[in-house]
């Protein structure tokens, strides 16, 4: 069983569970079943964060601090983080990590796999230490991160998840030949859709039809859905409850919420009917991928 220690989130955190539909398609691509991100995300101050995996994660673990300091216990070996510097935890390997206790870390975070990451882990566990593993703190480094997230967190297309997943490698490849990384700048669009997608992100607790979205933005049904189905892969709808679903798993992660109360949080009355969405996007029961994530 894995231990987790923290029974609530973090202020400001957030991660993204990417759906098994999306992780079937990734692992399936010619391009992105050579390395793909599987769970994402950043929390800053992690107080009490602590994980221990008795037999590892079915994927590689990438942890890049940026404020305060923690440790990762790998193979009886105590490594200690400090800002600035990044480890990755091979895949189907025990360990442990935590957050100091006097100051917590703030760090950055991916699950990935692919054909390719165990050659990427060997590059990283062959390279030199000496001045390696300590990455100089650059804005543009977070802008790339952000990137990917709202690419994994807004659309869902193949090709965006094709892009997202090689936006990804090169932000984990920055860092294990960081010497040739190179900056990608982060531009934010104002778009009606965008505006859509703020909307719904921004109102997870809450029920919304398609008409009152119509109204809102005052724009017909129909041209809605063909515009933000075309951007994104899905409709309005289908959208709005794969955002619920995540933010079901980080309740599910992070605290001790029952399926009923989680179901409320996020603007579903029904926790049936919620059960039955979640496992339509996760592949299980918002029980079954509790138990799994504490496998």
């Amino acid at each position: 069983m894995e231990n987790i220690a923290l029974k609530e989130g973090f202020l400001g955190q957030k991660m993204i569970a990417l759906p098994k539909s999306i992780k079937t398609v990734a692992q399936n691509n010619r391009i992105t079943k050579k390395f793909y991100i599987t769970d994402l995300g950043y929390y800053p101050k992690a107080n009490h964060h602590y994980r221990t995996r008795k037999k590892g994660s079915n994927q590689y673990i990438f942890i890049y601090c940026t404020k305060g300091s923690g440790e990762i216990i790998l193979d009886g070996t105590r490594t200690l983080i400090n800002p600035n510097q990044f480890f990755i935890i091979p895949k189907k390997t025990g360990h442990q990590y935590r957050a100091d206790e006097t100051d917590p870390w703030s760090i950055y975070w991916f699950h990935f796999d692919g054909t390719i990451a165990p050659d990427l882990y060997q590059r990283y566990i062959t390279t030199n230490t000496n001045n390696y593993k300590n990455v100089p703190f650059t804005l543009e480094t977070i802008e790339l991160f952000d990137k990917v997230f709202s690419l994994f967190n807004r659309s869902y297309l193949e090709n965006q998840i094709e892009y997202a997943n090689l936006l990804s490698l090169n932000f984990i490849s920055s860092f294990i030949y960081h010497d040739f990384e190179s900056s990608i700048e982060l531009n934010h669009g104002n778009t009606l859709i965008d505006s859509i997608k703020n909307h719904l992100l921004n109102n997870l607790d809450k029920n919304f039809t398609l008409d009152e979205i119509a109204a809102k933005f005052n724009y017909s049904k129909s041209y809605l859905h063909t515009k933000f189905k075309t951007n994104t892969g899905y409709s309005i709808m289908v959208f709005f409850n794969l955002k619920k679903t995540q933010k079901a798993c980080e309740y599910l992660n992070y605290t001790d919420l029952s399926i009923k109360e989680i179901s409320f949080k996020v603007g579903i009355d029904d926790p049936l009917y919620f059960s039955r969405i979640f496992k339509n996007f996760m592949g299980k029961s918002p029980r079954n991928y509790k138990k799994s994530q504490t496998k």
